[in-house]
């Protein structure tokens, strides 16, 4: 599935107009920039950055798609008032990073296991590490998650699609009220031939039954690109420690820009509670 990316020049132009973004604080923050290797053929555009050098507590932060790295600046930000060092990185056909095609988490979701494993190969296995995500981001933490060798402490799942299969078809209706039986099915054949994989393959709702660490879900009410029900019915699948935060302002993936206080009170709310070591 293609949709056209945003330009890196465009994303750190509109997050720094919108004072989500200072180019000389975050350039004069402890950082390495790295590539890393995917096991599917292409590099990885990555930034470890470190406020906090002698802190043993890391996130991963994950852009939406047609989004790059840039755009995750803020959750760095933010982070890094708890003690958190964290990992930018783009996704695969996006900003920096190589890659042809984007799989909306199907292959994504193995490209964040070689991050995990090159953050922990450098900073040790001991380290308390929670991966956020926004949309596509979302979706691809929690097929992650719910891989037998997940590797993170906890997650936070903002705006993301249960089922790739159903977010198509919700788009299908909405813009062009077109039936899924219509379009579905040769989305199928023509995305197993050109990537390997089927609609039906990218199921977070699948995945989050999997899940053992605790997860936190955000979504906006007002979100009309996916719809709100989709996390809840995350949510109700997923076993074990959890929480739901659903504000009602904010468009698709503008839960923080929107409500920026309550985004970060239920953010510690949910740290308090299942991540003692945070």
């Amino acid at each position: 599935m293609y949709m056209k990316k945003k330009e890196v020049e465009f994303v750190l132009e509109r997050e720094q107009k919108a004072g989500r973004l200072d180019p000389v604080a975050f350039k004069n923050m402890p950082q390495e920039e790295r590539w890393i290797q995917s096991k599917h053929g292409y590099r990885l555009h990555t930034i470890f950055a470190e406020p906090h050098p002698e802190s043993k507590k890391w996130m991963i932060i994950l852009h939406g798609i047609t989004e790059n790295k840039w755009n995750s600046v803020r959750f760095v930000q933010l982070f890094a008032k708890k003690g958190f060092n964290a990992v930018i990185y783009d996704h695969r056909r996006h900003g920096q990073s190589e890659g042809k095609t984007s799989s909306y988490g199907y292959y994504e979701k193995d490209d964040l296991q070689s991050v995990v494993e090159e953050l922990k190969a450098c900073k040790g296995e001991d380290i308390l590490l929670g991966i956020h995500g926004e949309s596509m981001g979302a979706a691809t933490l929690l097929l992650y998650a719910g891989m037998k060798d997940g590797g993170a402490d906890f997650y936070i799942a903002d705006c993301p699609f249960s089922e790739f299969s159903e977010q198509v078809a919700h788009l299908l209706k909405r813009d062009y009220h077109i039936p899924r039986w219509m379009v579905l099915p040769f989305s199928d054949w023509w995305l197993k031939r050109r990537d390997g994989y089927t609609l039906k393959d990218v199921s977070p709702l699948k995945a989050v039954e999997k899940i053992k660490e605790p997860v936190l879900f955000i979504h906006t009410l007002e979100d009309a690109y996916i719809p709100p029900s989709m996390s809840e019915k995350l949510y109700e699948h997923k076993r074990g420690p959890k929480q739901l935060f659903l504000p009602e302002k904010g468009a698709h993936a503008q839960a923080f820009n929107t409500n920026p206080e309550a985004y970060e009170k239920a953010i510690d709310s949910f740290l308090e509670t299942y991540v003692p070591r945070a």
